[in-house]
């Protein structure tokens, strides 16, 4: 349903990837949430009626809920166990439209079963590629295509799946940041910007795709100035932008004052914040190593909108799927893999 997920990659780790007010809105979103569950009997522990999310307004986000999303389900099982304080804590995160990523197994049918599903929601697809060769130097997501005739084997079905349907696309986590913090060896650099840029290029000729190329958070490549060449190289200038705190905790407001640095150095292009993990903002010692993964205490961030009161700032999304594991890392099963007790704790800190 709504695609295949057999194969599906999880966020990246994001290891090199190193505060919102209150609003009435996402009080107003936790409160829904609240509301779909309906005692079926009086008792403790009794079974739980769990109504499916749906969508959120256009005026505020035009992207797809997922009503089968690995955080609906568990709210369902939630339920059925009569769990009502973790069922509407894992509803937190089902009512809001998180990011689908295109697995290796039948790209073609996931993107197409993802986009029709949000077009028939009259919603957007957010979705994200995450199969660049080489993929994330050998640690936790490490994987991707077998070589770059293989992965352009892979994107061309991306690309029919999708076809004239509306998508967002956020394209290859880690890639261009891994060549500029020279994780990714030097003889796969060159491939690496051709495949990027063919991708770039080939997507855009799609009539409703947006393009987001990833340039890393302020804390993994501290001077924008290094991102301005793997980006122009990469196809930035047919992209519709950049893609920042993809699968990381770093505040949206340090995000917010590096993408426009970078913005200004890149011609103006517009960008979009990883939401999802930081509400918090990141762990302390944040130069130790693997504070990135798994790091505890950590909060749901804003809600997904495009209301974000800024015009460089096309959206703040949730790219990296609130629940999901960075890799197998204090107690976590392997990258991408669902943890409940995670999940519980992000909405438990949340504070919007």
């Amino acid at each position: 349903m709504y695609g295949s997920l057999r194969g599906a990659g999880g966020g990246p780790p994001g290891k090199r990837r190193s505060g919102r007010p209150r609003t009435a809105l996402g009080a107003a979103v936790a409160l829904a949430a609240l509301l779909l569950l309906t005692a079926c009997s009086g008792g403790q522990g009794d079974a739980i009626s769990l109504a499916k999310p749906g969508q959120r307004p256009l005026s505020v986000v035009p992207f797809w809920v997922n009503p089968d999303s690995k955080a609906s389900r568990q709210a369902g099982a939630y339920g059925k166990d009569g769990k009502a304080a973790e069922a509407r804590l894992a509803q937190r995160i089902a009512a809001q439209p998180t990011a689908e990523w295109i697995g290796t197994d039948d790209p073609e049918g996931q993107a197409r079963g993802f986009t029709e599903a949000a077009a028939e929601a009259d919603r957007e697809a957010l979705l994200v590629l995450y199969n660049i060769p080489h993929r994330d130097c050998g640690s936790y997501s490490r994987g991707g295509a077998s070589d770059g005739d293989a992965y352009r084997a892979w994107l061309d079905g991306v690309r029919r799946g999708i076809g004239d349907r509306a998508a967002t696309v956020i394209l290859e986590p880690d890639a261009l940041p891994h060549i500029e913090d020279r994780c990714t060896p030097q003889q796969f650099h060159e491939e690496r910007y051709a495949l990027l840029t063919e991708a770039v290029g080939g997507l855009k000729r799609l009539p409703h795709t947006k393009v987001y190329l990833d340039a890393g958070n302020p804390h993994w490549i501290s001077d924008p100035g290094r991102m301005v060449e793997p980006l122009q190289r990469a196809g930035i200038e047919r992209a519709d932008g950049f893609a920042l705190n993809i699968s990381n905790y770093q505040t949206t407001e340090e995000n917010a004052r590096y993408g426009k640095r970078l913005s200004e150095m890149v011609g103006g292009k517009h960008f979009v914040i990883d939401t999802s993990r930081n509400g918090n903002g990141p762990a302390s010692g944040g130069d130790t190593p693997e504070n990135w993964c798994n790091p505890p205490g950590r909060a749901l961030g804003a809600p997904p909108t495009t209301k974000t009161g800024d015009d460089r700032i096309d959206a703040y999304l949730w790219i990296k799927r609130p629940g999901e594991s960075d890799g197998t890392c204090k107690g976590g099963p392997k990258a991408g893999d669902w943890w409940p007790d995670r999940a519980l704790e992000l909405a438990r800190n949340a504070k919007e």
